[in-house]
């Protein structure tokens, strides 16, 4: 009979190890369970030739093999990971046991950090781990919000119905994310190409002219001196100057980029930022409508998938991204744990319509919480795309009108000086 060597915990939490000898490894943490112990590990010990127990030696080729995750950037992208949230749900509606499940969608993975992952979440189920405990240890694919709705579904015995919501609700994030940086792609786009050919405009056809200028000897206008100016400044040819400007007006995007990071990085910093952006005309707007329909359809997807209120509620605030947010939902949990409503402190903070806080009154009166949040994402889902529409709209006109600014001030910056050289012209051959 195969002997298990296990490592558990007991009802103190502290930890044991042992063996027992079982049939199978899912009789083996029965008879771990039986003796009082919770088993956090469970694995085979096998025998070599020479009568010699090894154990672990599988495990350990693949944690090797896993290795790839300590080198990998970034985490796994939303859409690998809905995907494979969809196909787990199918399995395990399918009747599939859990193991065989991952391993099937784990081989049927590309080589990377999603597949290292499944590897490691397989071995630590088949060790008896649950699958919420072994998908939290990977917190580069499954984040805490992921793992509590899969801890609720094994707790009910719904999992594969759990993965379906859950499925459904990143897809459903993922699709209004892409309509927010949709929106912002374009006018992004066309303002990097208008510096791009202001700069070129700059640094090889402004130095021409004044070369013109300077061979006429024709008295410059203030608007002409000012435009070669900043034509030397941008091709770093005024006395002294170590870096062309140019070099400042391409790095300035990534050097504003990385010290709007830096200054989140603190408290102040990121309630400041948070605060200013939600107070911008029309993007405030559309930015708000989305942190709504973000924290609302996550705390419905987590109240109905079992999660206790004041747990789900955090997570959410966890998860919003929002410091105006996350204050008004620790608010909202402050007033639940008191035995108050969920709504009373939401209408309070006013980062809500009331339409939203009627809403949430109704649904905490009738105990359809969960069901009236997710109304609510639906209908600001829809708000958001009337939000990006008119966003677009208004960039649009503005663009035109800053650009053609931009360019009709170059364009009379250097013809009033031409108008003056044929007028010099003109007179002297009179």
């Amino acid at each position: 009979m195969p002997t298990y060597a296990y490592e558990a915990l007991n009802a103190a939490g502290k930890p044991q190890s042992g063996t027992v000898e079982a049939t199978t490894s899912d009789e083996a943490v029965q008879m771990i369970k039986g003796e009082g112990f919770f088993p956090t590990s469970v694995r085979e010990q096998k025998v070599k030739g020479d009568g010699r127990v090894r154990g672990g030696d599988k495990v350990k080729k693949k944690r090797k093999k896993g290795g790839v995750m300590s080198i990998s950037i970034g985490g796994v992208g939303r859409k690998h990971l809905t995907t494979f949230t969809r196909q787990l749900s199918t399995l395990q509606d399918a009747g599939l046991p859990l193991l065989r499940s991952m391993q099937i969608l784990e081989a049927q993975q590309k080589p990377g950090l999603l597949k290292s992952i499944l590897g490691g979440v397989s071995e630590e189920i088949e060790g008896g781990t649950t699958l919420s405990d072994a998908m939290a240890r990977y917190p580069r694919a499954f984040d805490r919000l992921y793992c509590k709705m899969v801890n609720a579904g094994e707790i009910g015995g719904v999992l594969d119905i759990i993965l379906q919501r859950l499925a459904n609700f990143l897809e459903k994030a993922q699709r209004l994310r892409r309509r927010v940086i949709g929106a912002l792609i374009y006018p992004v786009v066309v303002i990097m190409v208008a510096v791009l050919i202001v700069t070129g405009i700059m640094v090889f056809v402004i130095p021409k002219f004044q070369e013109i200028f300077n061979d006429f000897n024709v008295e410059l206008p203030g608007l002409t001196i000012w435009l070669i100016d900043v034509s030397l400044w941008v091709a770093g040819k005024n006395p002294g100057q170590a870096i062309p400007g140019f070099i400042w007006v391409l790095c300035s995007p990534v050097m504003a980029f990385l010290f709007l990071k830096l200054i989140r990085k603190t408290g102040p910093g990121r309630a400041v930022t948070d605060i200013v952006v939600l107070r911008i005309p029309v993007l405030g707007g559309m930015l708000s409508k989305t942190a709504v329909a973000r924290f609302t359809r996550t705390l419905g997807t987590l109240i109905s998938a079992g999660v206790p209120i004041l747990e789900a509620i955090m997570i959410t605030r966890d998860t919003s991204g929002n410091y105006v947010y996350e204050k008004a939902l620790t608010k909202v949990h402050d007033s639940i744990r008191e035995g108050e409503t969920f709504a009373g402190p939401l209408r309070e903070s006013k980062v809500c319509d009331s339409l939203v806080v009627n809403m949430i009154d109704v649904g905490e009166e009738t105990g359809d919480l969960d069901v009236m949040l997710m109304k609510i994402a639906d209908n600001y889902d829809e708000e958001v795309d009337v939000a990006v529409a008119g966003l677009l709209s208004l960039l649009e006109p503005l663009m035109v009108v800053v650009l053609g600014g931009i360019v009709g001030t170059i364009v009379l910056a250097l013809f009033m000086p031409l108008v003056k050289m044929i007028e010099s012209v003109s007179s002297g051959q009179m």
